[in-house]
């Protein structure tokens, strides 16, 4: 690796990969790599889905991470890069067969493989609402943040890298190189500032058009959420883009961009942004990536936050309160449950201080339509634009 690239430091690790800060030993240009073990078959489903997502994007747009090469290890110090357009023969047949090529067996690995990283419940899927109700029962106090209720935030399953210690590493994993983005996620780089409107517009506009160019490619990202928004910091303010395409969907025959007739049937997603359809278990559509942002615009709009079971960092995240315990109930698990529910926007409390002036009236109405049950009647996201940039100048009257 030190040939092509030099690994600077950790700077995240998530249930399937570690990113490091690197830079190329040629130019010495930073990067971001990412290193993503290929233990099962499963998990290099998703690694095969979002190399082929990143290099569809490929560098076209601003606002969507900007993959510069991918390199596969076949040993502890071997890598070889990929060529455009190429996937690994040895990955493909490892997901088609159902096991690893060229790994050996063992009892322990093949529990492992059956436990870890299902393709069907892997990130954040319902869990039992029993559980949830006995909770509730024993929690007397209200934070001045709202928190996540215990047993209910569900990360992705832990990812092991299982390295034989008593020889060469098996086939092995990938190394997705990457721009670096120097201002961290969208949770890390607003929730640092103060509040500040036109930041928060701006934000606004740049996603809805990185969505819309995404769909229009028949990419269905499946998993937006603030973690997965990075931003570069310029002297022209900031530039967000979206990353990390492991649950996203790429579909063919489309009819001028139009993802519509798409259905998807995996419950995948994180609990707070998913849409009801997805929390219901049915089949669903990319509209349920615009549901997933009118969450994300709501909370950064009003800076609404929430602190995940389990951690002290506030999140952006919109939410429904549940009965007088203080604990918060995602809104597409809230609409599931009642359609005709109604959705406060602004939200006159629960946000953290200090507050950005409330969302105008035709922000609010825009919002409302992203958020909404039905979602045939959620704005289609090559419309999305246009209707932002059109409320924003309204309320700005």
């Amino acid at each position: 690796m030190e040939e092509l690239y030099t690994l600077e430091k950790e700077v995240g690790r998530g249930s399937y990969g570690v990113v490091f800060e690197g830079h190329m030993a040629k130019t010495g240009r930073k990067v971001a790599v990412k290193r993503l073990p290929c233990s099962n078959p499963e998990c290099i489903e998703l690694y095969l889905q979002e190399l082929w997502a990143m290099r569809v994007t490929a560098k076209n747009h601003v606002n969507v991470i900007a993959l510069h090469s991918c390199l596969l290890q076949t040993g502890p110090r071997t890598l070889k890069p990929l060529k455009p357009g190429k996937l690994p023969p040895r990955l493909v047949e490892s997901v088609l067969k159902g096991s690893v090529v060229g790994a050996r067996k063992s009892h322990d690995t093949e529990r492992r493989t059956d436990t870890v990283c299902r393709l069907q419940d892997r990130t954040n899927t319902v869990q039992a609402r029993a559980k949830l109700q006995d909770k509730t029962k024993s929690n007397a106090s209200e934070p001045t943040t709202p928190q996540r209720p215990q047993n209910r935030a569900r990360k992705r399953p832990a990812e092991r890298e299982e390295e034989d210690q008593r020889g060469p590493l098996r086939c092995l994993a990938l190394w997705l190189v990457m721009e670096y983005c120097d201002g961290g996620d969208l949770n890390q780089y607003l929730l640092s500032r103060p509040p500040d409107a036109q930041r928060n517009h701006s934000m606004v506009q740049q996603l809805c058009s990185a969505v819309a160019f995404l769909h229009g490619l028949g990419i269905t990202h499946r998993d937006l959420k603030p973690d997965n928004v990075l931003v570069c910091v310029t002297p022209k303010g900031p530039v967000f883009k979206v990353a990390d395409f492991g649950l996203s969907k790429m579909s063919e025959g489309l009819v001028n961009g139009d993802l519509s007739r798409q259905h998807f049937s995996s419950t995948c997603g994180s609990d707070f942004y998913m849409a009801p359809e997805v929390w219901g278990g049915l089949t669903y559509t990319a509209q349920a990536d615009i549901f997933s942002l009118g969450v994300m615009f709501w909370a950064v709009l009003e800076r609404i936050t929430f602190v995940e079971e389990g951690t002290t960092q506030e999140q952006l995240g919109a939410y429904v309160c549940k009965a007088r315990s203080g604990w918060v109930m995602p809104l597409g698990e809230a609409l599931w449950e009642n359609s005709d529910l109604q959705l406060c926007i602004p939200m006159k409390s629960k946000r953290a201080p200090p507050l950005p002036p409330p969302p105008g009236p035709a922000m609010c109405t825009l919002l409302l339509d992203m958020l909404a049950s039905n979602p045939d009647t959620r704005p289609p996201a090559d419309q999305l634009e246009a209707r932002v940039c059109s409320a924003l100048k309204e309320d700005s009257h």
